[in-house]
């Protein structure tokens, strides 16, 4: 049987440090000995931290919360690539075994307009929250839960929301696309609840409202290069964007056919 004995990687980290969203930035190359291919990413640059505290500078700025994968909070470029290497993982599930002893590892923040540089590898994400704020909701009464099997879904309905929901709003599709496009994460928010009965209420109002702040966010257009599919920690897949699209255009010619039947009348 293979030895499983973790091994010790010396390595160098090329940060982008960045004091504030006005300031310049620059690469900044640090030493990471001694680290164990069993840590995390993230343990991997809080021990980094922990010399550059030591050394009396300032540390690397880095968004993170849960670090199982569930939040979406941390994440940041590692070598080009959204999350890193590794597919189907965020920064905070991978490991330094995906890793060789001395790698230059370059980190650098997402790179978006509508996620401006907040320190370092953090970016501020909020605009994603708005875009959900205007329509990723459902009206339901209040009360008494009902029973889970008291509204029937098909099965086929019910697996494809639950994998537009697994969408963890991490930004790494917006960072991935040339265009900065938050389309997959708009076209999850919206396919996971137009697809069960308890989002029809606000299903044609919720996907014109959410677009229409998504482009007021400054995002881009889709050009379908499925590079933002390609690096979500989740696997969203790009058929949520051609929901999106249908779900937009019959909400778009029905607001105008109602439109004109007020005016007419």
């Amino acid at each position: 049987m293979a030895s499983t004995k973790a091994k010790i990687l010396n390595l160098v980290l090329k940060v982008w440090r960045q004091s504030g969203p006005k300031s310049e930035g620059k690469f900044v190359e640090y030493p990471a000995k001694g680290i164990s291919t069993d840590a995390s990413f993230l343990e991997m640059l809080d021990a980094v931290n922990e010399h550059i505290i030591a050394d009396g500078g300032d540390p690397i700025v880095f968004d993170h919360d849960c670090r199982e994968g569930i939040c979406g909070s941390c994440g940041f470029m590692i070598d080009g690539q959204a999350h890193g290497p590794l597919r189907s993982t965020t920064v905070c599930q991978l490991h330094m075994r995906h890793f060789n002893d001395g790698d230059k590892i370059v980190l650098e923040p997402w790179r978006a307009q509508s996620f401006p540089i907040i320190k370092d590898l953090m970016v501020d994400r909020t605009a994603l929250d708005r875009v959900v704020s205007s329509g990723g909701y459902v009206s339901v009464n209040t009360g008494c839960a009902q029973d889970g099997n008291s509204i029937p879904i098909r099965k086929r309905d019910a697996d494809e929301a639950f994998e537009a929901a697994t969408c963890i709003g991490c930004g790494a599709c917006v960072a991935s696309c040339k265009n900065a496009s938050a389309m997959l994460f708009t076209g999850a928010k919206v396919s996971h609840l137009a697809l069960l009965p308890q989002g029809q209420i606000e299903r044609e109002e919720r996907v014109l409202n959410m677009v229409a702040q998504m482009d007021k966010e400054g995002f881009g257009a889709c050009s379908n290069t499925g590079a933002c599919s390609a690096s979500c920690p989740k696997d969203i897949d790009l058929t949520t964007i051609a929901r999106l699209n249908r779900e937009f255009v019959k909400a778009t010619v029905n607001k105008h056919n109602t439109d004109q039947k007020l005016g007419d009348g």
